[in-house]
């Protein structure tokens, strides 16, 4: 490992790098253009290829290659996301490896779902998002599936699907090595390595992020003295695919994560982190039982796990200040962390005639448990079928359709939805897709269990919220001396049932008078409220237009323009969600050598109301400009030079916006507003060598 020392002399040679990179290629003999990241994927199962199949039916595909992340030295998962795909507005709450607010095509962060190689990560405890600690190095594609999706990946893939594809097999030896660093203090290290072993192929692959970050926000209390958001994140993982015969393969998947990632907060913090431990495992049997019909078996584990130790700093004179008169552990080792497994069936029935046959089956089983804010350990199983029939070149020429149902069954809960999709291509130059159906999303273990009487109590007899959605499109492509692509979306959701924390009532209201629904609980607990479903609709409509031309001289140029009102029937828009948000981007690949452009420009948002009178607080309205370039040094292209400038305007920007209010006998200083503030201008250079 190596430590940046110097911010200064990081920047000169970052700024001379990027001159090299635009200059002096040009004497440099053009050589092979595979650095590595360009492979032939051995192994495909019918899992993997889904998403692909689901845009071939109408549904709305973006996909981000892992040649995009390495040449824009993306640190993490996150990064790729917020820069990259249209329509999806990320805002970390930290900087790399934190959490953060996830929005496609105008959805709330609970609406989507993210996946690590068709195992879902997102977080059944709390109704969050759990890409923190993901490495971008492992990626070998992005897959973003839009709109509603509950057809095949059940709850929570309301407005849409992610997945992150780890690095594919293949025959030939190859692997990469990658250090970069950064003027925030971060460094990195990461490789992988795969080809034939045996009877079948591995991957292997190791990544080591570690940075001091940045001052989290731009006010503090006088009692945080730990200002900046560090992060310690190790990934290690491997896969091995054989095969058995001609019709039987085996595919068995692991990666851990190790991190320490700090939990700031502008008052009374002096240390406070969460060591994570999560591990991500499958097994899978691809079998092919006849030539018209696939089978895959794959059964799943996700464990994730946080030990959280917070010590806070006490100000002189009973919390008056000034001075730090001392320092009290509030938690020490203190746990929270969910455990998600189950199994999965997909056949693919594809006999001759004008139609094909989805059949599936999901097992899932989830428990939680957190210390902090009391959640009981409790277990929860859903079963599902589902199938779909789609036609086929027999049935219908230049056209394709789909229909299908899924059941679920789960504690307290029993739904039932559905989805169907089109697409129909009229020239080269236009086509026509739509997507519409039912979506769900189960409660939260938090939402169920919580047991804080002093804060918060779950409800067992909650109920799923329902989601329907419409996604209609437009595009085509054009081959007029630059080669074109051009799409317009339009889009709807209706989610009902909604799941909503509420105030414990008057008790003139038996609906929320928590004596009345906790009747063995003393009254005198009761401090805040509980978990129910609220009448009234989340109501999203809204449009996407996007467009993409290739110059056919190393220029690319991609553009992006959403506009999405997200209400509650008609109401103001929902807090921490943008209504406009635009993505430009530009790149030139002149095979020795290229540059990249990357602009993100996020309208308008307006934060939760906040308490002692301060209200709702406007924010947002900021443009990110990121610059990019990289260098073969040698004619065999092994040898690589990266440097990204992010935020190379050094815009000024929150992500979110809060309060923070005193603390009897810690800091009783005056309450404030407070922002998380965006990444400030931040040059990081990488090596890489390829073999």
């Amino acid at each position: 490992m190596f430590k940046v020392t110097c911010n200064r002399a990081m920047l000169v040679c970052g700024a001379s790098l990027l001159a090299l990179c635009i200059g002096a290629p040009a004497a440099l003999a053009q050589g092979p253009t595979d650095d590595g990241d360009r492979v032939v994927i051995v192994g495909v199962t019918i899992e993997e290829t889904l998403p692909q199949e689901l845009e071939k039916y109408g549904s709305d595909l973006e996909v981000v290659t892992s040649e995009e992340i390495r040449n824009q030295v993306y640190v993490d998962a996150q990064q790729a996301l917020q820069m990259k795909v249209p329509g999806l507005f990320v805002a970390t709450r930290g900087g790399p490896f934190s959490y953060m607010d996830i929005s496609l095509q105008g959805s709330r962060t609970q609406d989507m779902l993210l996946l690590v190689d068709g195992v879902r990560i997102n977080n059944r405890l709390y109704s969050t998002t759990m890409s923190d600690t993901l490495p971008a190095s492992m990626i070998e594609r992005i897959e973003v599936l839009k709109g509603g999706q509950g057809l095949y990946y059940g709850t929570q893939s309301a407005a849409g699907v992610i997945n992150f594809v780890t690095r594919g097999y293949t025959d030939d030896f190859n692997g990469l090595v990658n250090l970069s660093a950064d003027t925030n203090d971060g460094r990195h290290i990461d490789g992988y390595v795969r080809g034939q072993a045996g009877p079948g192929n591995y991957v292997l692959f190791a990544s080591h992020d570690k940075g001091d970050g940045f001052e989290t926000y731009d006010a503090f209390a006088p009692s945080t003295t730990d200002r900046n958001r560090s992060y310690d994140v190790l990934n290690y993982g491997g896969k091995y695919r054989f095969e058995l015969g001609d019709r039987i393969a085996i595919d068995a998947r692991y990666q851990h994560t190790d991190a320490a990632v700090d939990n700031t907060n502008p008052r009374l913090i002096a240390y406070s982190v969460n060591e994570r431990d999560e591990d991500i495992a499958s097994i899978g049997v691809d079998i092919k039982a006849a030539d018209w019909a696939q089978v895959l078996v794959k059964g799943y584990w996700h464990d994730w796990d946080s030990t959280y130790t917070t010590i806070r700093n006490q100000l002189a004179s009973g919390g008056a200040g000034p001075g730090i008169a001392g320092q009290v552990t509030t938690d020490l080792n203190t746990f929270w962390g969910f455990e998600d497994k189950g199994i999965n069936a997909l056949a693919k029935l594809t006999p001759s005639g004008p139609f094909e046959y989805l059949l599936g089956y999901d097992f899932q089983q989830y428990s939680g448990k957190d210390d902090v804010l009391l959640i009981a350990e409790r277990e929860e199983d859903v079963h599902a079928v589902y199938g779909q029939i789609r036609s086929t070149d027999d049935f219908i020429k230049n056209g394709s359709f789909a229909i299908g149902a899924r059941h679920s069954e789960g504690t307290g809960s029993s739904l039932t939805v559905w989805n169907a999709s089109a697409r129909y291509d009229f020239t080269p130059w236009l086509f026509a897709q739509g997507n519409v159906g039912t979506s769900f999303l189960l409660p939260t273990a938090e939402q169920l269990y919580a047991i804080d009487p002093f804060s918060t109590l779950g409800n067992p007899n909650l109920e799923a919220e329902k989601a329907e959605n419409l996604n209609i499109g437009f595009g085509g492509d054009i081959d007029a001396g630059p080669a074109l692509s051009w799409q317009a979306t339009y889009f709807t959701r209706d989610i009902d049932n909604r799941i909503q924390f509420e105030d414990c009532g008057d008790g003139t209201d038996p609906a929320t008078d928590c004596t009345t629904l906790y009747p063995r609980l003393d009254p005198s607990f009761f401090n805040e409220g509980f978990y129910r479903n609220l009448p009234g609709t989340v109501e999203v409509r809204g449009f996407e237009l996007s467009g993409a031309a290739d110059f056919r001289n190393g220029f690319t140029a991609v553009a992006s323009y959403t506009d999405s009102e997200s209400s509650i029937e008609g109401g103001a828009q929902l807090p921490r969600l943008p209504r406009t948000l635009a993505k430009v981007g530009g790149s030139y690949d002149a095979g020795q050598w290229g540059a990249d452009l990357s602009a993100l420009w996020v309208g308008e948002l307006q934060s939760t109301r906040l308490a002692g009178g301060v209200g709702v607080v406007d924010y947002g309205d900021y443009m990110v400009v990121d610059l990019a370039a990289h260098v073969f040094i040698d004619a065999d292209q092994k040898h690589k030079l990266t440097a990204r400038l992010e935020n190379a305007l050094d815009e000024e920007y929150r992500t979110s916006v809060g309060r923070s209010a005193p603390s009897a006998g810690f800091d009783t200083s005056p309450a404030f507003v407070f922002g998380f503030r965006g990444v400030p201008q931040t040059l990081r250079v990488s090596y890489s060598y390829a073999f």
